[in-house]
């Protein structure tokens, strides 16, 4: 398309997100009366019921400027993780943590590796600074770690890992991770992405806060938007030594994180027995889907997030436009960069029994044609 007003050369090479139909749209279109959404990787369970309820009681002071500096909240997060509050940079969502470390480290000729099936947001705010990705493919849905050390150059500025991975749900093995972040150069910043590290149950999975100390080129990132029930409040950190902390707080807006989202996560923080409630739930339902899956005889990656990307040797657009004719939402996977899959949100017990029952139908309907 021909644009009558020129662009940064940057965002032409940005494809816009794609936003789905509302659900209130879907529901008219298909004359449901009910539809689940298990597309966005939300937690079905909502937020900490004590978040409800202060919202109920309280009267804001919505005429004031929230905490610049997100006081409260950084002492609470920072006696919760054992760190000290300098190391927290505070985002509307983890999303803008990511686009600051781009925009204070990243320049035109900087390289910045990746996975190719990965969190896209990694991509496009390089792409925005003048950036190159430099794309490494996953292997059977997990990061290629050895592969990504070998793409080091000395035009590589940050290093993105997403652990578990989105949208494929997997992790890599504690001794890979501890291996692949002592390989890389001290001077280039290895950025581990936890968005979903509050719904892994294996043993096998790397505790890289302890590592701060140790290693002062890694970042973790961290949201309220995942487990803790927040999405729609937008607030993540990112955890980093002291001064790569100081030149993102250089770099980022002022007032990011607004006084309700910062208050509610300081409540969500404190109800520990939701989360350990809501990691409960969602192993049960992740066993029980995979076991579904094995019965259905289709593949899937092993996850240790709250979705599952499932192959179902079908087109992934044909798949999801047929739940939602059922009353299910799902995730397709032809922009997610496998197209014979759809990822789903794991959800009550409920949404699991209607999604599979839904899926064995269009399965057994396209075996008899």
């Amino acid at each position: 398309m021909a644009l009558k007003f020129k662009t940064r050369e940057a965002v032409t090479h940005i494809a816009p997100y794609v936003l789905g139909k509302t659900l209130a749209d879907l529901q008219k279109e298909h004359g449901l009366s009910k539809i689940r959404k298990l597309s966005e990787n939300e937690n079905i369970y909502g937020c900490s019921p004590n978040v409800k309820k202060w919202f109920k009681e309280q009267d804001g002071d919505l005429f004031l400027y929230p905490d610049g500096a997100a006081i409260e909240l950084s002492n609470k997060v920072a006696a919760f993780l054992g760190v000290e509050k300098e190391k927290l940079v505070f985002g509307n969502g983890s999303d803008e943590v990511i686009r600051l470390l781009t925009r204070a480290y990243m320049t035109c000729g900087d390289e910045a590796i990746m996975a190719d099936v990965t969190f896209p947001r990694y991509q496009t705010n390089v792409f925005l600074e003048g950036g190159s990705p430099v794309i490494v493919p996953l292997v059977d849905g997990t990061h290629d770690l050895k592969a990504m050390a070998r793409a080091v150059t000395p035009k590589t500025k940050l290093i993105f890992v997403c652990n578990p991975n989105n949208p494929t749900g997997t992790i890599v093995g504690k001794k890979e991770l501890l291996e692949f972040i002592e390989s890389i150069p001290s001077h280039i910043l290895v950025v581990v992405d936890e968005a979903y590290m509050e719904y892994v149950t294996t043993d096998d999975y790397l505790e890289t806060l302890p590592l701060l100390s140790q290693f002062e080129n890694l970042i973790v990132l961290r949201t309220f938007s995942k487990i803790y029930g927040l999405a729609g409040l937008r607030v993540g950190f990112g955890v980093m030594n002291e001064e790569i902390a100081e030149q993102l707080r250089k770099v980022k807006d002022v007032f990011n994180v607004n006084m309700i989202a910062q208050r509610s996560a300081v409540i969500a923080l404190g109800d520990q027995s939701f989360i350990r409630e809501c990691t409960h739930k969602n192993q049960i339902g992740r066993e029980y889907l995979e076991k579904e899956f094995h019965r259905l005889g289709v593949s899937y990656f092993p996850s240790q997030a709250n979705f599952i990307m499932v192959d179902i040797g079908l087109n992934g657009d044909h798949v999801s436009s047929e739940l939602v004719k059922r009353g299910i939402v799902v995730r397709s996977g032809t922009l997610l960069g496998y197209p014979a899959t759809v990822r789903v949100t794991i959800g009550t017990e409920e949404d699991n029994r209607l999604f599979v029952s839904s899926l064995e139908q269009i399965l057994n309907a396209k075996g008899g044609e």
